[in-house]
């Protein structure tokens, strides 16, 4: 068994049990259609044109939330059915195991957010200028939720059972998203908030995905530290979700 068949067995499970894939697609849906069309008219003061275009990295990032998330409940429910346990006595390597369920969460964002971005495309987004803009915003994502799953994946080995996870996601995730640059631009703050906003790596992600919609050019000297950034993170987060299942294994 490799990563591969972990890979392949995952999305199997998902798309068997696809109302994991509505559950999270729905929220970043709502912003997009309800949120962005109602604060259009406020935000136009700001100078923003196009608010929808504006939230809809931020709304990338929350969907790589969301399904980072729903990867860390899968561990639940493959533990109530048995089948987490079978994996763990089969001759496989943890490591494979972890990295087919991390790979297996990036492949729901992205199918999360093609469908997100065929929505967006009624509100008139240009979320695809150029074939390496397409590229940097693959990149990007990718990273992202790989680091968010393997957060994600940590914490439900953690943590021991579903209520007790969805709290503590939620208390990561929503301060992230709202402590960014998701929904508002941090020109005009100052002092310790402007500061935090800084400090969120997931700032300047949504950056670079918005300079790549707004413009549809690649600064590459911006955006080499973001993605070196994250793929360290990725890193990290994928050494500690490995050490957690190994901890599991000898329990």
């Amino acid at each position: 068994m490799s990563t591969a068949t972990i890979f392949y067995r995952n999305v199997k499970w998902r798309f068997h049990n696809a109302f994991t894939i509505v559950i999270t697609i729905l929220q970043p849906l709502l912003w997009l259609v309800l949120y962005s069309t109602v604060a259009e008219g406020t935000m136009a003061g700001t100078g923003i044109e196009n608010y929808t275009a504006f939230i809809f990295p931020g709304l990338i990032v929350l969907v790589s939330f969301s399904a980072s998330s729903s990867n860390g409940i899968m561990n639940y429910l493959m533990k109530a059915d048995g089948s987490f346990y079978r994996v763990l006595i089969a001759p496989v390597r943890r490591s494979s195991i972890v990295l087919g369920q991390l790979l297996e969460a990036v492949c729901c964002t992205f199918v999360e957010v093609g469908i997100m971005t065929v929505i967006s495309l009624l509100f008139f987004v240009n979320v695809l200028p150029n074939f390496p803009s397409l590229l940097l915003m693959v990149l990007l994502v990718a990273l992202t939720a790989f680091f968010m799953a393997g957060i994600s994946y940590s914490v439900s080995l953690v943590l021991p059972n579903e209520v007790l996870y969805e709290t503590v996601m939620n208390a990561i995730v929503l301060p992230i998203f709202f402590l960014s640059t998701a929904l508002f631009p941090a020109d005009g703050l100052q002092g310790i908030l402007k500061t935090i906003i800084y400090l969120n790596p997931f700032t300047h992600v949504i950056n670079a995905l918005r300079s790549v919609i707004f413009y549809g050019t690649v600064d590459f000297r911006a955006v080499a530290p973001v993605a070196g950034l994250f793929l360290l993170l990725g890193v990290g987060s994928f050494s500690w979700a490995l050490y957690c299942l190994k901890k599991e294994t000898r329990l």
